[in-house]
């Protein structure tokens, strides 16, 4: 007698959809996902190309692609939406969990990126080093006018307790400064575990640092926090750092600042008017105009400054922190697939 062969059941291979990807993402996925099916897109997820992937079961996105009701209504198996970000309102939370889609965000990658660039400005500032380099450059190997600062023993007002600015008071621990710090709620713990103190409020912090850093999110509170009305309230002759979000700083409270002396250095990787950026990596993209952002910094006159100085929103730019966002993304995909969910964003 004839063996009946039996034929074993093909298993149908995840299928995974990515929306705004450039080449180097694409070729860390195909590296990472070998075992998934993967189509990839140059641009935005839209109502005219979601025909081509309505039979996948994972779509990855940035913050260019709308994931709405209409949209959301033409897939067959979707089971999760992931942005390569940290917004999520260009998703409609609301109807992927009516539909039951799970949705994930990368919460963090930066954080000891952008606390050790808060660094670079400080140190570029107490050391002078900006002006070292242009003297050595011109063949100039004199010590006048490049006299900095220590940084230990100096008081360091940390604005934001967050990941961040939990980095940034464990590298001033380090160069052993005092650190004071403002946040919405304390944090008695961690507090504790660093040795610092918070400030009863917020102008008690401008009185008595020697350097203030900014590590908040932009919102109503937020929003000029420094002011012309409170710029005076800052301990004559100290250094104030923002690498947060620009409109948190006042650009005219700035000028007014550096005019009368009342701050001795300024750092800046954000500006007022850097309100066309919604997430950092949206500057790496091929769509983003970078003309309109160094019209920005043309049109400022803080530029004018020799004791100002200014990069390019760069602080998250590391290879280490790019590569935490692809990471992250692929432990999102992991959990969807494996129904161990990570990075959920919950509806409110």
């Amino acid at each position: 007698m004839k063996k009946k062969l039996i034929k074993k059941k093909k298993v149908k291979k995840t299928k995974i959809a990515f929306f705004e990807i450039e080449d180097w993402e694409k070729e860390f996925f195909k590296e990472n996902l070998k075992k998934y099916d993967l189509v990839f897109f140059e641009g935005e997820l839209t109502e005219d190309n979601v025909e081509l992937v309505k039979d996948v079961d994972i779509i990855c996105v940035f913050i260019g692609s709308e994931i709405n009701k209409k949209i959301l209504s033409k897939f067959r198996n979707l089971k999760g939406v992931i942005t390569m970000s940290t917004g999520y309102n260009h998703i409609d939370l609301k109807s992927c969990y009516k539909n039951k889609v799970c949705v994930s965000n990368t919460p963090y990658y930066g954080e000891n990126t952008v606390a050790e660039h808060t660094f670079a400005l400080l140190l570029s500032l107490s050391r002078k080093i900006v002006e070292s380099v242009q003297k050595t450059k011109k063949r100039d190997f004199s010590l006048e006018g490049l006299r900095g600062f220590d940084l230990k023993g100096k008081t360091i007002g940390v604005i934001g307790t967050g990941n961040i600015g939990e980095h940034v008071i464990k590298i001033a621990k380090g160069f052993e400064m005092n650190v004071i710090a403002y946040n919405r709620k304390n944090k008695p713990k961690l507090a504790k575990k660093y040795g610092f103190s918070y400030v009863k409020n917020f102008d008690e912090l401008l009185k008595n640092s020697d350097i203030i850093t900014f590590h908040v999110p932009l919102t109503k509170e937020t929003r000029h926090m420094i002011n012309k009305k409170n710029i005076n309230k800052i301990k004559k002759g100290s250094i104030l750092i923002n690498t947060s979000r620009g409109e948190v700083v006042e650009n005219g409270a700035l000028i007014k600042a550096l005019n009368k002396g009342i701050l001795l250095g300024v750092g800046l990787d954000v500006l007022e008017d850097e309100h066309i950026i919604k997430e950092e990596k949206e500057l790496l993209s091929k769509k983003f105009s970078r003309e309109e952002f160094f019209n920005i910094l043309e049109n400022n006159v803080l530029l004018n400054y020799d004791n100002v100085i200014i990069t390019p929103h760069n602080a998250f730019n590391t290879k280490e922190a790019l590569t935490r966002i692809m990471q992250t993304t692929l432990e999102n995909i992991g959990g969807i697939v494996n129904g161990k969910f990570k990075n959920i964003i919950k509806r409110k």
